[in-house]
């Protein structure tokens, strides 16, 4: 693949903003992850976070589980999970600073769910130093572009299965091509 210059000047004050299922482990479409056993990570994330991450001040995961709201899983489990993911990542020498749940179900009472862009106002207060004009959004539905654009951030589109309407800065088919063209 010949790297193309998105136009993207990143440097260690952007932040990366990163979408769970179908972005940094494969997306059970119809059904949720619920354990280690379906938490199976997208080819070649683990061995690219190191050097993706680390052009980043900071890096989120921020992510829908209305599994929680659904009462199929509860939070402490959600968050062992997400504990373990992190470790996992630290691992091979990526730090995730950060993870946001939105437990909620997707309906209209919803207050943090992405496309809402509540999780991201929440990791500001946390990490004040993040400016969403130099961060980047990577995910792989419009809810997750549109997250990106209301905070007025770069967005990522890794194409899946999903049909997508929004209109992302950029699509690719993995977060290793993303590396590459940030190289």
């Amino acid at each position: 693949m010949v790297p193309i210059d998105i136009g993207w000047k990143i440097d260690d004050s952007w932040s990366l903003f990163l979408d769970r299922d179908g972005v940094i482990n494969e997306r059970l479409f119809g059904a949720y992850v619920l354990s280690k056993q379906d938490f199976i990570y997208k080819d070649g994330v683990l061995e690219i976070s190191a050097e993706l991450f680390s052009r980043f001040s900071n890096v989120f995961v921020i992510t829908n589980q209305q599994c929680i709201g659904k009462g199929m899983i509860s939070s402490k489990t959600v968050d062992e999970l997400h504990k373990w993911m992190v470790k996992e990542f630290h691992k091979n020498g990526a730090t995730i600073d950060a993870v946001y749940v939105a437990s909620e179900l997707n309906n209209e009472k919803s207050t943090r769910r992405k496309p809402l862009p509540t999780m991201g106002l929440e990791a500001k207060k946390h990490y004040p130093e993040i400016d969403f004009s130099k961060s980047i959004m990577v995910g792989d539905t419009d809810s997750d572009i549109e997250f990106g654009k209301k905070l007025g951030m770069k967005t990522a589109l890794v194409l899946s299965e999903e049909k997508c309407s929004s209109f992302p800065d950029v699509k690719v088919s993995s977060l290793e091509e993303l590396n590459s063209l940030l190289r």
